[in-house]
């Protein structure tokens, strides 16, 4: 019976994100109508769940903090291709794209996920334990990268608006590249033992010593799956991405509702996945997650937009407004209220759920 249950699991995990890459070469750059659009929410869903279940065995083989950092960088980098190719489109929308999707999924990860993750590990197990040492730099490392790309274009007077120069663009590019690096050399050699999930007695957990390991080729498929339902999620994502723009103007919203409501579906494999860790009372690997992909949403979608701004028409804006730094600064502070104690029980996720309403809500009402 379980093996039953195994197989079936294998063949539809396998079968949906295939069916989700082939769907899309079919609805791509076309109108769709209403029933389609249902079909694609369909397999954008079951794509979601495929792209957890393939990080999750990818995760077991490689084991922690490698697998957290082999979904948040493939999704980064399929979220970031997304950005370019709108943004080639050009028109004004294309100005602040970047900046609105970058922003939205630094507060969808630091307050949605973590928010969540906290709360669900504290009602189950008492209070959420993880690492401060590592959750720690890898919050400075979200600032200074959110401060460098998203605040000092705000304040910078070469150039109009908030805008960099083409010098302060590369400085703000090259310097993401090099943060990034160190962080991930810091997380995977240097000091891996600071991003490993942790015992209630403070003891660093090496491996899950009672589940086996699935073996390599199993692993290299998975990956494989994994690649291909990302690229259905984000693709997907833009498909439909021109109803739910309807929506949102008939229901009398911003613009940049949009941005808002597509990062949220591209962060679902994610969100998930940090979810059923922070069930299993892997906190820091919920961590790991939610401040690595915040980490990789600046740290490459920056230089990235940066060269092709090169080639791309219009300008690039990247300041945030007065609003939107008061939440990025106050996220700051109480993310790092949570992380010193290296504990933290259902208050500090509810608040942090409260900055993520806060954030939805003047979002639509600014």
């Amino acid at each position: 019976m379980i093996v039953g249950i195994r197989s079936l699991a294998a063949r539809w995990t396998a079968a949906v994100p295939v069916a989700a890459v082939v769907l899309l070469a079919l609805t791509w750059g076309r109108e769709l109508p209403g029933a389609i659009v249902a079909l694609i929410t369909l397999v954008l869903a079951g794509s979601v769940l495929a792209a957890v279940h393939h990080a999750e065995v990818v995760a077991h083989r490689v084991g922690e903090p490698f697998g957290s950092l082999v979904l948040a960088v493939a999704v980064t980098i399929i979220e970031v291709a997304l950005i370019v190719t709108l943004m080639a489109d050009g028109g004004a929308k294309s100005a602040t794209l970047a900046r609105d999707t970058v922003f939205a999924a630094v507060m969808i990860t630091c307050n949605g996920v973590v928010g969540l993750c906290l709360l669900v590990a504290s009602l189950r197990h008492g209070t959420a334990l993880f690492n401060p040492e590592g959750t720690g730099a890898a919050l400075a490392t979200v600032a200074t990268l959110a401060t460098l790309s998203l605040v000092l274009p705000t304040f910078t007077t070469s150039k109009p608006g908030p805008e960099f120069t083409t010098a302060q663009l590369t400085f703000a590019a090259l310097t993401s590249l090099i943060l990034y690096g160190l962080f991930v050399a810091t997380q995977t050699v240097r000091h891996r033992d600071y991003f490993l999930p942790i015992t209630r007695q403070g003891e660093v957990i090496f491996a899950d010593d009672h589940v086996v390991a699935p073996t390599a080729r199993t692993a290299a498929l998975s990956l494989g799956f994994l690649f291909l339902a990302l690229v259905g999620v984000v693709g997907l994502a833009k498909g439909v991405s021109p109803t739910i723009e309807s929506g949102v103007a008939a229901a009398g919203m911003r613009q940049a509702v949009v941005g808002v409501i597509i990062a949220l579906l591209v962060l679902l494999p994610e969100t998930i996945a940090a979810l059923r860790s922070a069930h299993r009372d892997r906190v820091q690997t919920s961590l790991n997650l939610a401040l690595g992909s915040a980490m990789a949403s600046i740290g490459l979608t920056i230089p990235a937009v940066a060269l092709a701004s090169v080639w791309l028409p219009g300008r690039l804006v990247l300041g945030l407004g007065p609003v939107d730094m008061v939440l990025l600064a106050l996220t700051v502070v109480v993310s790092s209220l949570t992380v010193v104690p290296g504990r933290a029980t259902a208050l500090q996720g509810g608040v942090h759920l409260v900055l993520f309403a806060a954030y939805l809500d003047l979002a639509v009402n600014p």
